[in-house]
């Protein structure tokens, strides 16, 4: 599940970060194909597998399956698919955020961050609840 809510919340950083509204992303709730409809998220240019597999996180409802009642979910991601998806996710997504604040203001106003170590952290723990 730390996997997915990764997913959900780099897409989202990337939507407010193009000017989509909160009221809009709330509305997305957690469909994960609903946001990469959005070209905020269809200008990264993610793989076909890896639009496909976040459709299938949709379509299948795992969040919801994973969180709410794991018994009953029968055909989840396979850890190594979720850990590809997220890496990829994460990958482009700090990528285009990084040329969003590339601005000659911003560089002024703010040093940059060091680099993410989320997409290790989330993988750790996937791999944990294996």
């Amino acid at each position: 599940m730390t996997a997915i809510q990764a997913i959900e919340l780099y897409l989202n950083a990337l939507l407010l970060a193009r000017g989509v509204k909160p009221a809009e992303i709330r509305g997305y709730q957690h469909d994960l194909r609903k946001r990469t409809a959005n070209p905020a998220v269809a200008a990264l240019r993610l793989r076909q597998r890896t639009l496909e597999h976040l459709g299938k996180l949709s379509e299948g409802r795992e969040y919801l399956s994973i969180r709410y009642g794991p018994e009953l979910s029968g055909n989840l991601s396979q850890l190594n698919r979720l850990i590809a998806t997220l890496d990829e996710v994460a990958t482009k997504v700090c990528g285009a955020l990084e040329k969003v604040n590339s601005t000659p203001a911003s560089k002024a106003a703010t040093a940059r961050p060091a680099p993410s170590t989320a997409p290790a952290r989330a993988a750790a723990a996937v791999a944990a609840l294996a």
